[in-house]
């Protein structure tokens, strides 16, 4: 028995989310029809996270078990060729000891959020960006987002139909910078509630457009009410960039 771990990226706009889910095209579902076509396995892979229905990654981290022990580049190769109809390749393979998980040793999850804030709406990045026609504030939006940065109850940007057994989240870094005609959202922590990022990012973009003052996110913060949370931002935009795990 082998165990592996795949780095992965994907346009998530053709699937719906990652997870596998009979009769719908998901991520997780093409990743585990490749693994069988070259291996003839059927396995149930582990994923670092669960992303939505429209969310892309770059940096997406699985792990498998298989009864060969297959070279590294053989498994990558292979799974790539099956994957070529798909929107989903595979970056890097390496064999891990059988300990190793893909979910449970992540120290750290990093998500990009892109804003397209210009007039003229996305041709070549449509559905890989959120359009935002009028000027955001990127400075206030940062400053706003100083705020969430910590331990904190995360119950105002937590999705009503989360699973995570607490509210209570550390967010280890959020930064909004513009990057020409895009406003770039970074969350680390070591892991987020079900649509914290979407809740966090709307809820900014508020303060970006003149509509909330810096100090209201604090506020809606404190508030530990998902009433307060502003508008949720559309999948388009996230990325997972990253997985973070501990040294070998």
């Amino acid at each position: 028995m082998a165990r592996y771990r795949l780095t992965v990226e994907y346009d998530g706009s053709g699937y719906n989310g990652f997870q596998v889910q009979a009769g719908q095209p998901t991520v997780q579902g093409a990743l585990e029809a490749a693994i069988k076509a070259f291996s003839g396995q059927t396995i149930r892979l582990a994923a670092a996270g669960r992303t939505d229905t429209g969310v892309h990654a770059t940096g997406q981290v699985v792990s498998f078990d298989l009864e060969k022990d297959w070279p590294e580049h053989t498994v990558m190769n292979a799974m790539n060729a099956h994957l070529i109809t798909e929107r989903v390749s595979v970056l890097d393979c390496a064999a891990v000891d059988d300990e190793w998980h893909a979910r449970f040793s992540a120290t750290g999850r990093k998500y990009l959020y892109r804003i397209l804030n210009r007039p003229g709406r996305p041709a070549l990045d449509l559905g890989r960006v959120w359009h935002v026609k009028k000027p955001l504030d990127a400075e206030a939006m940062h400053e706003a987002a100083q705020a969430l940065v910590g331990l904190h109850d995360f119950t105002t940007f937590r999705d009503v139909n989360c699973q995570s057994k607490s509210p209570e989240k550390s967010l280890d870094i959020a930064r909004v910078t513009r990057v020409g005609e895009e406003v770039h959202l970074v969350f680390e922590a070591r892991s987020f509630l079900h649509r914290q990022v979407r809740s966090m990012t709307g809820t900014l973009a508020e303060v970006g457009l003149g509509r909330w003052a810096v100090g209201d996110v604090a506020k809606a913060l404190e508030a530990k009410d998902r009433a307060a949370c502003g508008p949720v931002s559309p999948s388009d935009g996230l990325y997972l960039t990253g997985v973070v795990y501990d040294p070998a």
